[in-house]
């Protein structure tokens, strides 16, 4: 067995190594999700385009539809905001970062990150914390909106906390990972707008972002329960419209046992299909 010398000791471990060390994966995901939240704000039309869909989609529609709902004190105003809670997340998540990755991959700059010693796994870390950022934001504008302007009641018990906060978290990865895998969808960054926001349009209308979607025929609700957006809604109503409104749902009930379920299976079956489906480079490309 031969003798290990002090300068062999000394010597850097090899890049592979390096690349792959959990901390470092860490450290540079972290750093990269500043970048990345960084380079959001700075394209002012893209701020402009995400932060509005909910916000102006809210004070449209809470601006016709002013009425109580059904006999109760809960305002159509108020349903609104519950729902469009997950239209902001979506938004946030599955849109913006199906679009901007397509345009990345497109215009060579996903293939250029792969050739750099930048672990593949901390690109992702950064979009995930950045759509974090985002998504809070988004989400706390909600808010602040229903509260100001449509007489929103926030939770009083520690409970519907809990249960805002882990839809959020549970719809948002859920949400984060479809738009990873859509990506891979688009041919080109001119074709990759319309591509992720059809189905995200389709799925707003069929999954309660608007109304609990009593009126639906089954074959379209039986749809909509397939997807994340759909329990998101639900949970978010369960939260700030409480028990006085879950006759509204389907079932009588907000389901968020099975919302739970659902949005988990959702996250693992997207993670599978981003390894699946997600490419560094243009598939025309050499």
């Amino acid at each position: 067995m031969s003798e290990v010398t002090v300068s062999q000791l000394d010597r850097p471990a090899p890049l592979p190594a390096l690349r792959n060390d959990p901390r470092r994966v860490l450290r540079v995901g972290l750093a990269r999700a500043v970048m990345e939240t960084k380079m959001f704000f700075r394209e002012k039309d893209q701020v402009a385009f995400v932060f509005s869909i909910a916000v102006v989609m809210l004070i449209i529609l809470a601006s016709i539809f002013t009425t109580q709902y059904r006999g109760t004190d809960i305002t159509v105003s108020q349903v609104y905001v519950a729902g469009l809670i997950g239209t902001g997340i979506t938004a946030v998540s599955f849109q913006n970062l199906g679009i901007s990755i397509a345009v990345e991959r497109d215009q060579g700059g996903l293939r250029r990150l792969a050739g750099t010693p930048m672990p593949p796994s901390a690109y992702f870390i950064g979009k995930v914390g950045s759509v974090l950022v985002v998504a809070v934001i988004q989400v706390a504008i909600l808010l602040v909106l229903g509260v100001v302007l449509y007489d929103l009641q926030l939770p009083a018990a520690i409970g519907p906390w809990l249960t805002f906060t882990w839809v959020f978290l549970l719809g948002l990865a859920a949400m984060t990972m479809l738009g990873i895998a859509a990506s891979s969808v688009p041919r080109s960054a001119r074709s990759a707008t319309a591509v992720i926001t059809l189905p995200f349009v389709v799925l707003q209308f069929i999954s309660g972002s608007f109304l609990p979607h009593t009126d639906l025929p089954d074959w379209l609700l039986n749809l909509s329960a397939i997807f994340p957006l759909k329990w998101i809604c639900q949970g978010m109503r369960s939260v700030f419209l409480g028990q006085e409104a879950a006759f509204m749902e389907i079932t009588g009930g907000y389901e968020l046992g099975k919302a739970f379920l659902v949005l988990t299976a959702w996250i693992v079956g997207g993670l599978v299909l981003c390894l699946l489906t997600f490419r560094w480079k243009d598939q025309h490309a050499g």
